[in-house]
């Protein structure tokens, strides 16, 4: 128990720190270390994780709120559409995708695009990415969430990692993406912990979150994300987009390896 309580703290601390200047949790990259360190059974693994970005959220959310960077629609209309979609996200994960082998092919088919793209975005010279775009509609952005929030509700990243990408994609700022994509991730997270949390009073399974496991890497998020988010000014962006990339990028691979 101490060995997992401190090394869950030195994950989560060490994750945050590099994945919330750019909008994500770090579940993302959890997620792997659960399934094949600590060993959680799926599919307790993924509001395991949702219970990581209720309890490290905070830290990151709180330093950008200082900064004046959640001012604006745009966490509001990110998080109205993925709350209803970790919810049915949940569900779907609880009574239809129940095997690690397909856990582990679903993992493979998020990360390796989201790495790969990355990865290309960031090598790409620069004057072949657009300067701006316009931001998404209301309705194409609530809509999107809303698929965004399933996939996370089954993946147990709360969805804002997977906006984060597709926002930045379209040439909106980091400065902007990052906050709101956190903050989405962090509403949807609280709803989807406690949509499984509910699910476990009905379901024989291992449905529950590890709680401690979560709380010692939450506990360490909340830390790392502090300091990421203060960070963030003073980091180069495109080294941390490459680092993320390649990271993503060779976890997708393993668990399509071991899925296939």
């Amino acid at each position: 128990m101490e060995w997992t309580v401190c090394a869950g703290l030195a994950a989560g601390l060490l994750i945050a720190v590099v994945t919330a200047p750019v909008g994500v949790s770090g579940a993302v990259f959890l997620l792997p270390v659960h399934l094949s360190v600590f060993g959680v059974p799926s599919p307790a693994i993924t509001p395991t994780n949702l219970l990581f970005n209720v309890v490290a959220g905070p830290g990151a959310l709180w330093r950008y709120r200082r900064d004046g960077a959640l001012r604006g629609p745009l966490a509001r209309r990110l998080t109205a559409g993925t709350l209803p979609g970790v919810v049915l996200g949940a569900a779907i994960r609880v009574y239809a995708l129940p095997g690690p082998g397909v856990f582990r092919l679903l993992i493979a088919a998020l990360l390796l695009p989201l790495g790969l793209w990355l990865c290309a975005r960031t090598l790409a010279p620069a004057r072949d990415r657009p300067l701006s775009a316009a931001e998404p509609s209301p309705v194409v952005l609530t809509t999107l969430a809303v698929g965004v929030g399933v996939v996370g509700g089954i993946y147990g990243i709360g969805g804002g990692s997977l906006l984060g990408p597709i926002l930045a994609a379209r040439g909106l700022p980091m400065a902007r993406v990052a906050p709101a994509a956190l903050a989405a991730t962090f509403a949807t997270s609280v709803v989807g912990a406690a949509a499984y949390v509910a699910l476990s009073l009905a379901s024989s399974g291992d449905v529950a979150p590890d709680w401690w496991l979560g709380l010692a890497c939450g506990l360490g998020g909340l830390v790392g994300g502090y300091l990421g988010a203060r960070l963030q000014p003073h980091l180069p962006d495109r080294a941390l987009r490459l680092l993320l990339g390649t990271l993503a990028t060779a976890i997708g691979a393993l668990y399509a390896t071991q899925a296939l």
